[in-house]
């Protein structure tokens, strides 16, 4: 199976060199399960199986993941920092130790990227911009970002994507898709995390952010949302001069995230900075439903008046209106301590997996009685947070992709907000939210919508239901009225079956030809062939013994 998915000769030595990597950093196991060594000996390629790297072989199996993952490029980086969102499937020292993960590749030269530069402005640099800096002052695995000056003054910043960048991500997602489909073909334990469609999220994912014409889209969006807000900047984006692999947007003048002495000395006010961060971005997540999904440190800029700026909007996460109203509630449910809410919530999450709902209700009534003493400004919403992924990771839950962007926002903002503010009260903030949300839930208006939609639902099924009659007497009068019965174990015991008749064959052929050949035996001329007779019978019943004996049954 896997020489045929990896016959696509262009991606083997990419193959080898990540067969080669995972090696080295103690993961060859894993590269023998799934059989990447037998696959690359058939097209020739030797793998080193005996590397000496005993320093490595002492580091914690989480370390050695994030070492890999960086040396072995962008994609898997990105995949790490995926998978540093997932807090419901991995532990906290993981998820501690992929946050870690940086891309270290020095600038591309600029020599190399200004004739595609000058392809997207369609003309030469000179004649879009009055300055332009050749020198990037800031470089990741995707692109890198020069600083520019326009002909009116305007300061911008101008996002290169990286030359043939594309071109690897592609072969690596390629190589992914196949790593997912092997193991959830080989591992049926890993089958319930499903990690064929994680990376086909992974590969949305990572495309949207590849394309600088999309990110672009993005911060036109927020600009819109936070129109009357004047506590938060989004950088204005200069459509005329962006494309898929360039964008150019308005220089934000302020402090860094990562720099607060440089905040404090500017004379900003650290709580109101730490206040107005946590509205904006529940507003993003509680109001809009579409929130940057990242506010690290390093993606936001301190500004006069104690405003907020926010950059790098390529990775942003998106909620259905259902979706919201499911947080709301489970958010609800944490901050009242209502276990049948919370219950509820969990239970709608869990989709067609199976799950122990007396064990799960039982656990959260465990988590909600540790906060049974406490006030509602001690509780902290990333803690409690990071207790419902372990308890939905016990549980072998899977959280939905859409929310798993989500739990990790909120967690990296209250973190952010006691940094610039120790007194920080993640709650505080939340609760309004949330109780304006299910205040407008029952609104006249609000009411009357969901009224509405209600009763169209219920006329369509009624009118509906004549056509769908009409359709199923139609199907079973031709023949072709089919019911699908999903019985357990059915397969397998239709396997047994199969097994059981066989045997039974081979034991009722056997006796006959010990009887035929008894026969035979008497009749002079014919004594040999009894003798054969005799010997198939004997193979015969040695099939039937060590068949039973294999089987344990």
């Amino acid at each position: 199976m896997l020489w045929e998915t990896f016959s696509v000769v262009r991606d083997l030595s990419r193959l080898h060199e990540i067969a080669g990597i995972l090696i080295k950093y103690g993961w060859g196991d894993f590269v023998r399960v799934l059989g990447i060594g037998t696959a690359l000996e058939r097209a020739g390629r030797i793998l080193h199986w005996h590397t000496k790297h005993n320093d490595i072989a002492d580091l914690e199996p989480a370390i050695r993941v994030r070492l890999a993952l960086e040396e072995l490029g962008p994609t898997f980086v990105k995949l790490g920092q995926l998978l540093a969102t997932r807090v419901d499937l991995l532990p906290p020292a993981w998820i501690v130790e992929l946050e870690k993960l940086q891309s270290h590749v020095p600038p591309v030269a600029f020599e190399l990227i200004e004739t595609d530069v000058v392809r997207c402005l369609g003309r030469p640099i000179a004649e879009a911009f009055a300055t332009f800096d050749r020198e990037p002052f800031a470089a990741a695995s995707m692109a890198q970002v020069h600083r520019a000056q326009l002909f009116d003054g305007t300061r911008v910043v101008v996002k290169l994507r990286r030359p043939g960048i594309d071109k690897k991500i592609e072969a690596d997602l390629r190589i992914l898709q196949h790593f997912a489909r092997l193991i959830e073909h080989d591992m049926p334990d890993a089958r319930r995390y499903q990690p064929v469609m994680m990376v086909s999220y992974f590969r949305r994912s990572l495309m949207r952010e590849l394309d600088l014409m999309m990110e672009a889209n993005n911060m036109t969006r927020f600009t819109a949302n936070f129109a009357d807000d004047a506590t938060v900047h989004i950088p204005k984006v200069f459509m005329e001069f962006t494309t898929n692999t360039m964008m150019v947007q308005e220089e934000l003048i302020g402090v860094s995230g990562t720099d607060l002495p440089a905040a404090r000395a500017a004379g900003l006010d650290l709580s109101v900075l730490a206040a107005r961060g946590a509205d904006a971005v529940l507003k993003m997540i509680l109001v809009h439903g579409y929130f940057h999904a990242d506010p690290h440190p390093g993606n936001v800029i301190y500004l006069s008046d104690n405003r907020i700026g926010m950059i790098d909007f390529g990775m942003v996460g998106r909620l259905t209106d259902y979706r919201r109203q499911q947080l709301v509630n489970l958010l609800d449910a944490l901050t009242h301590k209502d276990e049948d809410a919370m219950l509820q919530v969990l239970m709608e999450w869990t989709g067609e997996g199976e799950v122990d709902e007396a064990k799960l209700g039982y656990d959260v009534s465990e988590l909600l009685f540790g906060y049974d003493n406490l006030e509602l400004k001690d509780v902290k919403i990333g803690t409690m947070l990071n207790e419902v992924t372990t308890l939905i990771r016990d549980n072998s839950l899977v959280l939905p992709a859409d929310l798993t962007l989500l739990f990790k926002a909120l967690i990296t903002l209250e973190g952010l907000g006691q940094q610039l503010d120790p007194g920080f009260q993640m709650v505080q903030h939340l609760t309004p939210f949330v109780r304006d949300v299910i205040t407008a839930r029952y609104q006249p208006a609000a009411l009357m919508k969901r009224g509405r939609k209600s009763l169209k639902d219920a006329f369509e099924v009624v009118a509906g239901l004549p056509r769908d009659l009409a359709r199923l007497m139609r199907e079973a009068r031709r023949g072709r009225l089919r019911i699908d019965l999903d019985l357990k174990r059915l397969d397998q015991f239709g396997q047994q079956l199969d097994r059981a008749s066989n045997r039974i064959t081979m034991g009722i052929l056997t006796a006959s030809l010990v009887i035929g050949s008894s026969i035979v035996m008497t009749v002079d001329g014919w004594r040999f062939m009894g003798f054969i007779g005799f010997l198939l019978a004997f193979l015969n019943s040695l099939w039937v013994i060590v068949s039973i004996w294999r089987s344990g049954r």
